[in-house]
């Protein structure tokens, strides 16, 4: 069965509209612009793979992921004498899911206890809002879950997490503003473990403005959750705006480089995105995408699909195979 077949499975009904929705603009920056270079069915394979590299770099995959894709393709279009237009698509989608890879890991839980997950990232990239979106996508699981507000630094952000878990009827442990951020995750373990939670969500603090005092800080709360509960945090996850671009990237490098991100969450993902953030953060720093938002309710939380990303870059030449 090949991937058009096989993906059909995936995207029926309204989930299929939704999460490609998130995609929209990933396809008009790819799909449709390599659409128009190759649409006379007389492929130049010298000047296509210019055209690829333009066609990539404005989707936002970076110079040097562009250029590995540019690589690929070109050792991939030696087995062909001429290409056509299906075939480059196919080729282009083989090369990208390569470039991802296929090694696909799964959310750590712990399973002596509370699984604690770190939630990092700059601010104004959506961090609070995606921590309401997991605990509802949590607690529709059967998990018992409590959230932890330890960015201290900005009034705000206790203020606007207390009012989620008001919503949403899970308890808070709140710092105030100005207390050292370690000393409320410790809180926030300690009524973990007292009271059976099993998913303990950790807000921290956005900065970038020192990059040594985000390493002592993200080092200082991962030892402190350390001694507190076996194993924390479990999981540390990177929210990322996926509209920052090459920005997004950098940020990506810099947290990845002071902390051990395990996951990252792409938020925003609702049509205004390029979508080559998505590759492009997967080569730099072979950390994983777990979930995407679409959206500002507490739904609009999907878990990251490969081959439904994928056949985004691809749907309008299955449309046209109908």
């Amino acid at each position: 069965m090949g991937f058009l077949d096989a993906i059909k499975d995936k995207i029926t009904g309204k989930d299929k509209d939704k999460y490609l929705s998130g995609f929209s603009k990933t396809n008009k920056q790819i799909s449709q612009k390599l659409k128009i270079i190759t649409s006379s069915g007389n492929i130049n394979k010298d000047t296509f793979l210019e055209d690829l590299m333009i066609t990539l770099l404005e989707a936002d995959l970076g110079y040097k992921t562009a250029n590995r894709v540019c690589d690929e393709f070109q050792k991939e279009m030696r087995n062909y004498i001429a290409m056509s237009q299906r075939d480059v698509f196919i080729i282009l989608r083989n090369v990208l899911k390569r470039i991802y890879g296929s090694d696909e890991k799964e959310i750590i839980y712990n399973t002596e206890g509370p699984t604690v997950i770190l939630l990092v990232g700059v601010n104004g990239s959506g961090k609070t809002s995606t921590i309401a979106k997991l605990t509802k996508y949590f607690k529709d699981q059967g998990k018992k879950v409590a959230l932890v507000a330890a960015d201290t630094f900005r009034a705000g952000a206790i203020e606007q997490l207390n009012k989620w878990a008001l919503k949403l009827e899970v308890p808070i442990v709140k710092g105030v503003e100005n207390r050292d951020p370690s000393s409320v995750l410790v809180d926030g373990c300690r009524y973990a473990l007292a009271n059976d939670i099993d998913i303990l969500l950790c807000d921290t603090a956005g900065r970038l403005q020192n990059k040594v005092n985000l390493m002592n800080e993200l080092a200082k709360m991962k030892k402190v959750v350390a001694k507190e509960i076996k194993g924390a945090p479990h999981n540390t996850w990177l929210v990322l705006d996926s509209t920052t671009g090459q920005n997004g990237i950098s940020q990506a490098e810099l947290f990845n480089e002071v902390t051990d991100l395990s996951g990252i969450i792409l938020t925003k993902m609702d049509g205004t995105s390029k979508g080559g953030i998505v590759i492009a953060i997967k080569n730099l720093i072979n950390v994983p995408v777990f979930f995407i938002t679409l959206g500002e309710t507490v739904d609009d939380l999907e878990l990251f699909d490969l081959d439904l990303y994928l056949y985004s870059i691809i749907e309008d030449l299955e449309n046209e195979s109908k």
